[in-house]
């Protein structure tokens, strides 16, 4: 009898030390999905690691990453998503609202984590960012507010300015809410919207110049993935025509455009890891609220300000966070 029991407590102990040794050496398989390239995507993807590092993840020991660029080739998206989902990764991890959208096509039950967004429940994602359901959730980026903001830049440098043209990508579905939302700001400020629209690159030139001969004195660039992966392009046809125009992206002023106020995304993506550490702990993607980041940088280039003839005050130049003179 009791070579048995002595015999049940080391199987008992021995399937613990298994079951330990288990949860131990699990290797967490991260996919990440982005809309650009690698060389674009690597100040958010180093963000990222270093996010998850704090909280206890190393890769080669407990964390993998699996990771699709599109290269600005917007349809190889979904395809790539679904080749994550093949590969069993325990997460999607995606920058962007069509980015987001592919990825929940791919699949319903992988959580997705969002790195900055637009609005997701226009978008058909989430419920509601306070309850977002289903298996998205993340760090959004933008709101009504944010556009206001740029486009009081706009003002600030353009006092004379009373028409404004936004960029807009008609297969976004996230960007008629937005248009009405930039439409309100820029009446707000006393300018006048109009739209030009590239859903293509070879479109991207066209939109530019027919803002510029529309009599636009600004061309204030929506967030998209098309236009994000493209930024060299606008910010150089912008300047061609003497265009003021206002981006998102800080690579758009390295690039040659005239101003760029956004998100800090290297920040975002460190939050991220947050949500991917509570749902790696057993967190449901659909209880996780959604959180706006509040940190905006603004960066400008002198060079180019100087090429079009737009003073920049000093009170807007201190406010940047980068400046290329």
């Amino acid at each position: 009898m009791k070579t048995f029991l002595a015999q049940l407590i080391f199987l008992s102990l021995w399937i613990t030390g298994v079951n330990l040794h288990a949860q131990e050496t699990k290797v967490w398989k991260v996919g990440v999905l982005a809309s650009g390239t690698q060389a674009q995507n690597a100040a958010r993807d180093e963000a990222l690691r270093q996010g998850l590092r704090a909280l206890g993840y190393e890769e080669g020991k407990n964390l993998s990453f699996e990771s699709k660029y599109a290269e600005g080739k917007l349809d190889r998206l979904s395809p790539m998503a679904r080749e994550l989902v093949d590969h069993k990764v325990d997460l999607i991890l995606v920058g962007g609202t069509q980015v987001a959208v592919a990825a929940k096509g791919a699949t319903n039950t992988i959580p997705i984590v969002v790195a900055g967004a637009g609005d997701l429940v226009e978008a058909g994602l989430i419920r509601s960012y306070m309850f977002p359901g289903g298996n998205v959730t993340g760090v959004a980026r933008m709101s009504a507010d944010f556009f206001g903001a740029r486009l009081k830049l706009v003002k600030e440098l353009l006092p004379k300015a009373t028409v404004v043209a936004g960029l807009i990508n008609p297969k976004n579905r996230g960007h008629e809410q937005s248009r009405r939302d930039v439409e309100l700001g820029a009446q707000a400020q006393g300018m006048t919207f109009r739209t030009v629209t590239a859903a293509t690159p070879g479109e991207l030139n066209s939109a530019v110049v027919s803002a510029s001969k529309s009599g636009a004195h600004a061309l204030f660039i929506m967030t998209d993935a098309l236009f994000n992966s493209h930024v060299t392009q606008l910010a150089q046809t912008s300047l061609k025509e003497k265009l003021p125009a206002f981006d998102e992206r800080s690579e758009f002023v390295d690039a040659g455009g005239l101003v760029s106020y956004g998100v800090n995304l290297p920040e975002i993506s460190r939050r991220a890891a947050e949500y991917i550490d509570k749902i790696f702990k057993g967190a449901k993607p659909g209880d996780l609220t959604l959180v706006q980041s509040m940190k905006f940088d603004l960066a400008i280039n002198l060079k180019t300000a100087s090429q079009i003839g737009v003073p920049v005050p000093n009170e807007v130049l201190q406010r940047a966070v980068k400046v290329i003179k």
